[in-house]
């Protein structure tokens, strides 16, 4: 498969679907997961155009990985999470829906189970909250 700037997450980066931003940089953008499997569900992918892990050069990729960290020490603190898992699937026989590099953070405690992925959609105004605590964090420093 080739990549294709139809995807959803090259609409997002072009402005031409909206989006609950946590963090950008030159290299990637962060968002809120429109369908999120726990709160704060986030996502952080490459500004380069890579369909997958296999897609992106090695330099891009180090950028995109130290965001993933960066953005979940922020999720973690800003949902008091007692871990954090990541999550990356290449290929649609992994899970792949959406073919642009992406990285999913998501805020993990005990006794609290995952929603189904990609099923039901967030309200805006929780999504919302969500992305202004996790940039209240990144904006404190921590």
């Amino acid at each position: 498969m080739s990549y294709r700037t139809d995807n959803v997450f090259a609409r997002i980066l072009r402005g031409e679907l909206p989006a609950h931003r946590v963090y950008e940089d030159e290299h990637t953008l962060a968002f809120m997961d429109i369908m999120p499997q726990v709160d704060g569900h986030t996502l952080v992918i490459p500004k380069y155009p890579a369909e997958d892990l296999f897609d992106l050069p090695a330099e891009h990729l180090r950028h995109t990985i130290e965001t993933t960290q960066r953005v979940a020490r922020a999720v973690r603190e800003a949902f008091a999470a007692d871990g954090i898992m990541i999550a990356q699937l290449s290929g649609a026989a992994a899970g792949q829906t959406v073919f642009h590099l992406h990285f999913h953070i998501l805020p993990r405690s005990a006794g609290i189970d995952f929603r189904l992925h990609a099923r039901d959609m967030a309200p805006g105004a929780v999504l919302a909250e969500h992305a202004r605590r996790i940039r209240d964090v990144l904006a404190a420093g921590h």
